[in-house]
């Protein structure tokens, strides 16, 4: 691999998807975990969709992260290579082509809250998923992961996630410890054999009746929402493009101005449960997405090149090298992605009172169950004045 005389004074390391996290990747302040930055390796394939375009016209318009004069600078330099090479600026790509783009990666912030384990047998784990962190490495997140923390604190790998949460939920997550043992719970899972209920902190009164919305879910991937979909009076014709979703609600508890609301999800959509409790009149509590129709491009909002705070003198102090050619750097936090930033305001989407209290989590699975497991988490602080559910 090829590497300017530059990055060889600096004796960077490239670390690629099978360099795992450690303990020491991580720094702990005011409650929330960062990552240290590191040099990393992405790899992608020229897609028929990519065939025929510039190098830097497909960067700047497929990653909008980083501004178009980086990615220029980043195929002069080599930091972005096609099968290993360097190639010019006005160079076109091919179908099937490698991409490696190396950065110097800093990912974004979570809550330090711990993983929890609550149970740990020979071929299955389960945990309790603290909000704000992924189940698994997707976009900026690889380390700041469920997945990553559980094997740089606990020495857990490989691990197979089952199913997913929201980044923003909190609750029972479980992992297969095995890759046939998790092909095992996902075959039971799409026979709608397994059993999910979670509990949700809902805005109003809720009906007492039980609940059936059976409304089309659309998930969109450029804005990072669902929608709800459902055949227009008069016309059953109407072609809809969502996936056809079935949600199950019985309210627990209300005090007049919010509800706590049992939920039974029959299908498995993207954000189905956020997105019904929408549908329903009755958002979920401190859920920014649903509870209004604006939508945030994460690309154009708190991303850009002078989005940054300044730097802290905490930040110089973690030890970290400062890359010159990175965009976030000197920061120890990706770019929009700070604490005071919307792109990741704590107060504002986790509840957490400025003194650093905990609050309430306002979503999240508790039960889940198949006739060879079951498991159940405590209930989340926000219904624990509801009465306790009998199940299996």
């Amino acid at each position: 691999m090829k590497r300017r005389r530059e990055e060889e004074e600096m004796e960077i390391v490239w670390q690629t998807p099978a360099n795992p996290p450690e303990r020491h990747d991580y720094i702990f302040r005011n409650g929330v975990r960062y990552v240290r930055p590191y040099h990393f390796e992405f790899i992608c394939h020229v897609k028929n969709r990519w065939t025929g375009k510039n190098i830097v016209d497909l960067f700047a318009k497929e990653f909008r992260g980083r501004p178009y004069d980086y990615y220029v600078s980043a195929v002069k330099s080599g930091r972005i290579q096609v099968d290993g090479e360097t190639v010019p600026i006005s160079y076109i790509v091919r179908t099937s082509q490698k991409i490696s783009h190396f950065v110097h990666r800093h990912e974004p912030p979570v809550m330090a809250w711990d993983v929890s384990i609550l149970q740990k047998e020979p071929d299955v784990l389960t945990v309790c998923k603290p909000a704000s962190v992924p189940v698994h490495a997707s976009g900026q997140y690889r380390k700041n992961t469920v997945v990553g923390i559980l094997e740089a604190e606990h020495g857990l790998a490989p691990l197979f996630p089952i199913h997913r949460l929201d980044r923003l939920v909190s609750g029972l997550l479980i992992l297969a410890r095995s890759a046939s043992k998790a092909d095992f719970f996902r075959q039971q899972i799409e026979a709608r054999v397994v059993h999910k209920q979670y509990v949700a902190k809902v805005v109003g009164v809720f009906p007492e009746d039980e609940q059936v919305v059976n409304a089309n879910v659309n998930f969109n991937v450029r804005e990072g929402r669902s929608t709800v979909e459902v055949e227009s009076a008069g016309n059953a014709r109407t072609s809809l493009k969502g996936k056809a979703a079935s949600t199950k609600f019985t309210r627990i508890s209300t005090n007049g101005t919010h509800s706590i609301v049992l939920c039974e999800p029959i299908t498995g959509r993207t954000h189905q449960i956020r997105v019904h409790l929408q549908y329903t009149g009755h958002p979920i509590a401190n859920d920014m997405l649903y509870l209004s129709e604006e939508v945030v491009d994460p690309f154009t909002k708190g991303m850009g090149a002078d989005s940054t705070a300044g730097v802290s003198e905490e930040d110089s102090k973690e030890g970290f090298s400062i890359d010159p050619m990175c965009t976030n750097c000197p920061n120890l936090a990706h770019k929009g992605y700070d604490t005071d930033q919307e792109g990741l305001n704590f107060e504002k989407i986790f509840g957490v009172e400025e003194s650093g209290d905990e609050e309430e989590t306002f979503y999240g699975p508790v039960i889940f169950s198949n006739p060879y497991y079951a498991s159940e988490s405590a209930y989340p602080s926000v219904a624990l004045d509801a009465p306790p559910i009998l199940h299996l």
